[in-house]
């Protein structure tokens, strides 16, 4: 029995090593081979294309604003486990959002207070673009004419790029009186953290309490969090989350009343969410393991349902979804994108996601593939179920070929699901992996400047 543990344990590690190599592979890969062919795969001037396939520039700096994430990672590493032990669940989630905000607003703020609202402040973001909207009925029933590149006022890349309720959040902000774009970074950058809170949710709801709490300190310090506390995609990684725990509760349901009720309100934010960003469309890969998990099909016609009508009030209102994502596969393919070869990308944007989901998260791929086969925890199966799903839905994004970088930012509201693989692995290994996602981030801001 002891050689079988013995042997069992052996293998597990090597399994783990050969992931992370490969992933160390596939990022040293997407970085040498377009210097090594002498090939533009950016085809971009600015700054930050310079770092291919990360969109970033190379700016090795050691300043004091590295300080604040140093020692927010530092305090989370000798702090966590005896603190949260302590607390019930209510507090817990509590410490978890304050875990979260600390780490995405010290990470946010390396550059300065003012990154933040130089992200926010571009002329292609919706918080520009916002201000310009004198009556929403207007914006909505004349939004899909203003999409074409050719169009006489075509709109910013990113407004073009999404669909209305993105910006619709921001022109909310501009009526509530919020002119400044640091105050608009820093309510994106919060409510983007809740994204955590409606994980450990979704994880109770499915799984168990214990199961949640195990996860927490994964999610809390993953390197994407770079990215969410200076990216308006992280409004749609929290919305994203929302609607999905929401799920959960509606496919655990003890009583028809809670079915319904977290059923179409599920349904409500997820066909938001659809508004939100046309590639959200594939959280119905995630919404689909939330069923599969919680054996409650009753919920999808409910939320269904729910999604639905917020599809009709926007059509009614002018903007019909199937209508514009053609017009936007038009436009995008008559920017840079099309000069973007697909050959590079499809596999690189895995690369470049490494530097989101860091080391560990590949370290446990080929455990989650196992726990999927044997079934033999259901916590486990929980969590390696959510996890490949979140992984699916970043498989066929960058197959499909409308993600050609920027994935760092992009690919978050699938990525956080799969932060929580690491779960699965040897608990002796948590602590220096974790330690290795905290790293990741810092050296990350330590050696580039990245662009979001």
């Amino acid at each position: 029995m002891a050689d079988h543990t013995l042997q069992s344990a052996r293998l597990t590690r090597i399994k783990a090593v050969s992931s992370v190599l490969a992933g160390v592979a596939l990022v040293a890969a997407a970085i040498i081979w377009p210097r090594a062919s002498g090939t533009d795969v950016a085809t971009g001037k600015a700054v930050f294309d310079d770092w291919t396939p990360l969109k970033a520039a190379w700016e090795p700096e050691l300043t004091a604003t590295l300080l604040p994430p140093m020692v927010a990672a530092v305090l989370g590493l000798l702090c966590w486990g005896r603190v949260s032990r302590r607390l019930t669940w209510a507090p817990f989630l509590l410490l978890t959002f304050a875990a979260s905000w600390l780490w995405t607003a010290s990470l946010g703020h390396v550059g300065g207070a003012e990154s933040i609202g130089r992200v926010f402040g571009r002329d292609s973001e919706y918080f520009v673009g916002a201000k310009e909207v004198s009556s929403v009925p207007e914006f909505l029933s004349g939004f899909i004419d203003r999409i074409p590149l050719d169009a006489p006022d075509n709109w910013p890349v990113h407004i073009a790029g999404h669909p209305p309720a993105a910006t619709m959040f921001f022109i909310l902000l501009d009526r509530l009186g919020i002119q400044d774009p640091y105050t608009a970074g820093m309510i994106v950058l919060s409510l983007g953290c809740t994204a955590v809170v409606a994980v450990l949710l979704t994880l109770r709801a499915l799984g168990s309490e214990r199961l949640a709490r195990r996860a927490a300190p994964w999610l809390v310090v993953a390197p994407s969090w770079i990215w969410m506390g200076v990216s308006g995609d992280a409004l749609f990684t929290a919305a994203g989350a929302w609607g999905l725990a929401l799920l959960a509760l509606a496919a655990t349901a003890g009583r028809r009343t809670r079915l319904v009720g977290c059923g179409v309100a599920a349904g409500l934010v997820l066909g938001l969410c659809v508004h939100l960003s046309y590639g959200l469309v594939l959280l119905g890969v995630l919404a689909l393991a939330v069923l599969f998990l919680g054996r409650r099909w009753w919920a999808l016609p409910w939320a269904a349902g729910a999604a639905l009508l917020v599809a009709g009030a926007f059509s009614l209102a002018g903007f019909s979804w199937w209508e514009a994502y053609p017009v936007l596969v038009t436009r995008y393919y008559d920017g840079i994108q099309t000069e973007r070869p697909y050959g590079y990308w499809v596999w690189a944007n895995l690369g470049v996601w490494t530097f989101t989901a860091g080391l560990a998260t590949w370290a446990s791929f080929p455990r989650a593939v196992a726990e999927v086969r044997r079934r033999a925890s259901r916590d486990r199966f929980v969590v390696a179920v959510l996890g490949c799903a979140g992984m699916a839905a970043i498989l066929v994004a960058t197959l499909s070929g409308m993600s050609k970088g920027e994935v760092e930012r992009i690919w978050l509201p699938f990525t956080l699901w799969v932060l929580i693989l690491p779960v699965l692995l040897p608990v002796r290994w948590h602590r220096p992996l974790i330690a290795s996602q905290l790293a990741t981030a810092i050296v990350v801001e330590l050696l580039w400047t990245t662009q979001w």
